[in-house]
């Protein structure tokens, strides 16, 4: 475990949200609209009109905090362009918190 990133011992959607709104403001500070109102119902294409190029950013900050335990583009790989399109912050909310639940540190194996 890295001290540097250190990631709630027990993530909830309410600490992961705040999480993911201060990323999404840091994306959206590139075009002057840091000041969004981010709640889990939030469509990343239709409120916040984010291009393909941020989600690549957004993708950088999550792996940043989170470590590679939560991967976005796994994440987007295994849906279709109509879920992207409607992809709400909640949806990635529970895929970040599920990630960090469900992934167990790895073990060395004795020899």
């Amino acid at each position: 475990m890295d001290p540097t990133q250190p990631a709630p011992a027990q993530p909830t959607a309410d600490t992961v949200l705040a999480d993911l709104a201060g990323m999404l403001r840091t994306v959206l500070a590139e075009y002057g609209d840091d000041d969004a109102v981010i709640g889990m119902s939030t469509t990343f294409n239709r409120d916040l009109e984010l291009e393909s190029i941020d989600l690549v950013t957004l993708a950088g900050l999550l792996e940043e905090r989170y470590g590679q335990r939560v991967n976005l583009a796994e994440f987007l790989a295994g849906m279709d362009f109509d879920e992207i399109i409607e992809l709400t912050v909640g949806r990635l909310v529970e895929y970040v918190v599920w990630s960090l639940k469900t992934t167990r540190p790895k073990t060395t194996q004795a020899g």
